[in-house]
């Protein structure tokens, strides 16, 4: 894949609403087989579509790929030899050295293109659907459900969810929104009304911390409003709570640990974990790709064939650098 069909799973995967980092060369200094202009596309499960670079950018861009996925933020990549920059590189760049047997250099740009926050309001009263409208306006995926046609496969763990059904099935709602496990899951109602729905669930086996996590009353605290007032302070909570990294923090700790989540998005497949190539410090996979060889004992992982063979002629040599380092 390259060229255009990038940018075109790069739409694709924003209309799915799936998180992926997008990787573009600024400049090269050659040798090196990233052209200014190639582009890749890195998923949150570390799956590279397109074209970076060779065995010794690979690696690194996949690695700070998922980073800048991870924080939302974008970074400017220098990939080469300290030297070859010295003082000269500008402030906020991040210099990752690479020595794989070339000469060149890369400038890679990675930003991450994160989906739009997934609102889904459950119930069909004039507060619900001025809180859709709000949240549309704002550029959200904001998704209307009654309450008999709402279940948990209408949400996951990036989805807010707000149910306002208002007394008629609010139970059942609720039941089905804490087995998505959301980032966000609020309930409209009164303290008494919620402590009454969520005392009834616990009493029918559903567990402490799925309840502990509704959030009721919901919305900012604005004093007597209105209905369609409510929206406006559910949908400001949403915002600050957005906006101080707190839905980001939830649903990191109902998702589990990144590592295991392996490539094909599946928990409980673990990715092969990141390696140092003794002879030329690149980062790489230990894996079948890291042309694994092993010396007393230990695995060795290498970028390429020519390192391999560099250790196996003088593995005492790589070794005490390694322990060096």
């Amino acid at each position: 894949m390259e060229g255009w069909a990038v940018l075109e799973q790069a739409g694709e995967l924003t209309r799915s609403g799936q998180p992926f980092a997008l990787a573009t060369v600024v400049w090269r200094q050659g040798p090196s087989s990233g052209q200014q202009g190639s582009r890749a596309i890195v998923t949150a499960a570390g799956e590279l579509s397109g074209w970076i670079g060779g065995a010794c950018a690979e690696p690194v861009v996949l690695r700070e790929a998922r980073q800048v996925i991870a924080e939302g933020v974008p970074r400017l990549l220098l990939l080469g030899t300290p030297d070859q920059f010295g003082a000269a590189v500008p402030a906020g760049m991040t210099v990752v050295p690479i020595s794989c047997q070339s000469d060149g250099a890369l400038e890679v740009y990675i930003e991450p293109v994160l989906p739009a926050p997934h609102l889904v309001i459950v119930g069909r009263s004039p507060m619900a659907h001025t809180l859709a409208d709000l949240a549309l306006a704002l550029g959200w995926r904001a998704a209307l459900i009654d309450g008999p046609d709402f279940c948990a496969a209408d949400a996951d763990e990036r989805s807010m969810v707000i149910v306002a059904t208002q007394g008629h099935g609010d139970e059942e709602a609720v039941t089905a929104a804490v087995t998505a496990r959301p980032a966000y899951l609020g309930l409209v109602g009164s303290r008494r009304r919620g402590a009454s729905v969520l005392g009834y669930l616990a009493e029918r086996g559903v567990p402490a911390d799925q309840l502990d996590r509704v959030r009721v009353p919901v919305g900012l605290d604005l004093g007597p409003t209105s209905h369609r007032e409510i929206a406006v302070a559910i949908l400001a909570e949403l915002v600050q709570l957005r906006a101080s990294g707190a839905l980001a923090a939830a649903r990191a700790s109902t998702t589990g640990p990144a590592s295991a989540v392996g490539p094909s998005g599946r928990a409980g497949s673990l990715e092969p974990a990141p390696a140092v190539d003794p002879v030329c410090g690149m980062t790489v996979t230990a894996g079948q790709p890291g042309s694994p060889l092993e010396h007393d004992g230990i695995t060795y992982y290498f970028c390429c064939a020519g390192c391999r063979r560099a250790f196996e002629n003088d593995p005492a040599a790589h070794v005490k650098k390694e322990t060096r380092c």
